[in-house]
């Protein structure tokens, strides 16, 4: 229990941090894409006020090509911008013939390429966008469509260094912060697993310490009615014993499953197991008035504690036995899934809420909320049967689809 609160613990940590560095970076990158966009389509407008070409002559400082204020440590609109740009342009028919090409401000596209870039630009019909590191804007210039590119290579080059170098830094912050977790989520879960391994212990010493007095007061009670006869008073002290032993056992053994002992597992036929255990139960739910069938797949085995199996079967079988309705119907299952087997109980019972279900193997929990000493069980059943099941590294749930009946599932990999 303590090493999955700790597994647990380091998992939401971890979760934690992986979401707020991929929301920071992630942030961070969009910001940047924006950027690049919005500064290349500034210089494409640029072009495109010019058909294609910066326009020539000198600006009066502080303002941009159109003559206009330009604003202060903008870039775009810096005198060296036309000799720095690298770009190329084409002009095409309404067909998508291409009628010109102009390379001459740049020199890693020729007029072959440009002319491929044009014409699949032409066919997918969008106004903006990039082929490869080339962003481009296409616009109609009098009956002909003029498409402008514009070399984005560095930026979309330091645009990728920055989103490697980010998941980098990710990567290695999560693996720091997983090591410093590891180390200390150990002293975080320390004085829990103290208190636990105290608690555990202080049950089973309590659970041996109460054995010895309980049978003592068992037999002096026999001994009285040897002497005195019968006597109501006498049958419930007996009574009233029996049942404490039963839970001090119950505690004791929930204390040692918890504990996952190296028991000898060995491969046992679960079908032939499952088969008996049916058996033994059909006299118990004839005599309330109820119908207990089985579909068992024959031949399955499986490798485990088979006392425990057993302990298990027994435990699921008098808890549906035990809670179903009057004249209810009982349903045992046990079929092989894929890599898995599946053992299934299911029974009718009067009603059972939701918040039942998510309770139903916590200690001391029982559906019945009267604590009703007739119907016998001190709410410790499914907690063995959750721990036996866990023991096997196995998974046990409940589940109530129209909540008048119960189906208690624990599936094994083979």
């Amino acid at each position: 229990m303590i090493r999955t609160l700790r597994s647990k613990l380091i998992l939401a940590s971890m979760l934690s941090l992986l979401l707020v560095l991929t929301v920071i970076f992630g942030t961070v990158g969009i910001l940047n894409y924006r950027k690049i966009l919005a500064d290349a389509d500034s210089i494409l407008a640029i072009l495109q006020e010019n058909d294609g070409n910066f326009p020539v002559g000198k600006h009066p400082e502080g303002e941009n090509f159109s003559g206009e204020p330009a604003p202060k440590d903008n870039r775009l609109f810096s005198p060296e911008l036309p000799y720095e740009t690298r770009y190329f342009s084409t002009f095409l028919t309404s067909d998508g013939t291409v009628i010109s090409v102009n390379t001459g401000k740049i020199a890693a596209v020729d007029t072959q390429t440009a002319m491929e870039y044009a014409q699949s630009v032409f066919a997918a019909g969008d106004p903006r966008g990039f082929v490869e590191d080339y962003r481009y804007v296409m616009y109609p210039s009098g009956e002909e469509a003029h498409i402008i590119f514009l070399d984005y290579g560095r930026e979309m080059n330091s645009f990728r260094t920055f989103l490697f170098t980010s998941a980098g830094v990710e990567l290695i912050g999560l693996a720091a912060v997983l090591l410093l977790l590891i180390v200390l989520s150990g002293r975080i879960v320390k004085p829990f697993a103290e208190n636990y391994e105290k608690q555990k212990q202080f049950i089973t010493d309590a659970g041996h310490e109460l054995k010895t007095p309980l049978t003592i007061i068992d037999a002096d009670a026999e001994v009285l009615e040897m002497d005195i006869g019968e006597n109501e008073w006498l049958q419930d002290i007996q009574h009233q014993t029996k049942r404490l032993a039963q839970l001090t056992n119950g505690l004791i053994l929930l204390s040692r499953m918890e504990e996952q002992p190296q028991v000898e597992k060995i491969e046992f036929p679960l079908s032939d197991m499952v088969q008996e255990t049916l058996e033994t139960f059909q006299a118990l739910a004839k005599t309330q008035n109820k119908t207990l069938s089985g579909q068992i797949e024959p031949m399955l085995s499986m490798t485990g504690d088979e006392k425990a199996i057993q302990q298990l079967l027994g435990i699921l079988l008098d808890n549906a036995v035990k809670y179903s309705d009057e004249g209810g119907r009982i349903e045992l299952s046990l079929k092989k899934q894929k890599n898995a087997v599946q053992l299934s109980v299911f029974n009718t019972v009067e009603a059972i809420s939701k918040e039942d279900l998510s309770h139903l193997f916590d200690r001391f929990y029982r559906a019945d909320k009267s604590r009703n000493s007739g119907t016998g069980g001190y709410g410790l059943g499914l907690s063995i049967a959750a721990s036996i099941v866990s023991s096997h590294k196995g998974k046990i749930t409940a589940s109530s689809p129209d909540g008048k009946s119960l189906r208690i599932a624990a599936t094994f990999p083979l």
